[in-house]
């Protein structure tokens, strides 16, 4: 993937470029720079995500020893370990931003995301495969077939692992491409600075700063209410 993303820049692009108000040129080097950086940000987010998720490896494996004490003491252990798992990505799409900018400004933030989003028809293509064999798992349990579900927990933990990481993709491209935008609505609208000292622009970000949990909201309790009808439905 890295070469091909260093021909890239080669054959489409000029030597050097200048973008309007912005002091210094842009070079192929600096458009590919930031396209792997993006690149592997998205390949180090995967790889923690499936670290806090799958059962292979130590965090989940306490997580289960947490189970022995009780439910409180395991929903707070996973908690724990699920603010936790947030620390390496945030910082991974920290640096991309940072890198970005320095070397080609919000033209540079746009190659990050697009570096991330190189792969994510792979992640994407595998989260697929997550409700397969959580439908399968929960079938089996239904009907009672203790043997059979011994087998499936396998397949559902890593059902459980694929669907995390194809969200660590989806979450991550969604910053770097949110920020993209931001900055192109800057550019066009002739915006120079922001005062969230003002109760409109505080006011904005309080809002803004609710939305992803009412739009979490109503997408679980979308999933929910599509379970509970498929659950009926295999009762009958």
């Amino acid at each position: 993937m890295t070469p091909v993303l260093y021909v890239l820049p080669l054959m489409c692009l000029p030597p050097t470029f200048q973008f309007a108000g912005i002091v210094g040129s842009v070079t192929q080097w600096d458009c590919f720079l930031c396209t792997v950086t993006g690149l592997w940000s998205g390949l180090i987010i995967g790889w923690f995500t499936e670290y806090y998720t799958s059962s292979s490896y130590a965090p989940v494996r306490r997580l289960v020893k947490s189970c022995d004490t009780g439910a409180a003491p395991n929903i707070i252990a996973g908690l724990a370990l699920g603010y936790k798992s947030t620390i390496i990505p945030v910082l991974s799409i920290a640096v991309t931003i940072y890198v970005s900018f320095i070397k080609a400004n919000m033209y540079g933030i746009s190659l990050g995301a697009l570096g991330m989003l190189s792969t994510l028809t792979i992640a994407l293509t595998i989260d697929g495969y997550g409700p397969i064999s959580d439908n399968a798992g929960g079938i089996a349990e239904m009907c009672n077939l203790e043997k059979v579900r011994e087998r499936t927990d396998i397949l559902d933990a890593a059902g459980n692992t694929t669907a995390a990481i194809g969200k660590g993709f989806a979450i991550g491209s969604a910053c770097l491409v949110a920020l993209a935008l931001f900055g192109a609505f800057v550019t066009r609208s002739g915006l120079t600075q922001v005062n969230i000292l003002q109760p409109l622009e505080f006011a904005g970000l309080m809002v803004g700063a609710m939305l992803p949990y009412a739009f979490s909201a109503m997408t679980m309790s979308s999933v929910g209410s599509a379970a509970e009808d498929m659950i009926v439905e295999i009762q009958r």
